[in-house]
């Protein structure tokens, strides 16, 4: 009896690790990334069959944007209470944002 372990699954690929700016929380803390779909033989990726499109992910505040600046995506926060700006949640008696520092 034989068993084949295959499918497709995604991987994030880092296409460069100079840290950029982040359009949400204007830190130096983005990185250009890729997720990419690969062909994989007993959970080990062999072949890649889809290239995926370029994106900035920040390692600060969670947000996504792409290529040319637009934001596709922040972080969600479960208590609603949220900076504007970097997307971490605060208490309701802030008047400025621990995390990057801006004026809410």
């Amino acid at each position: 009896m034989f068993f084949f372990i295959g499918g497709i699954q995604p991987k994030t690929v880092t296409l460069d690790d100079t840290p950029r700016m982040c359009t949400v929380c204007g830190l130096y803390q983005a990185r250009f990334k890729r997720v990419d779909q690969y062909l994989s033989l007993f959970f080990i990726p062999i072949v890649r069959i889809k290239k995926g499109t370029p994106f900035l992910q920040c390692q600060g505040c969670g947000s996504i944007s792409g290529e040319t600046g637009e934001i596709l995506a922040r972080r969600a926060e479960r208590n609603g209470l949220a900076c504007p700006f970097c997307g971490h949640s605060i208490g309701p008696g802030f008047r400025f944002c621990p995390f990057c520092g801006k004026r809410l």
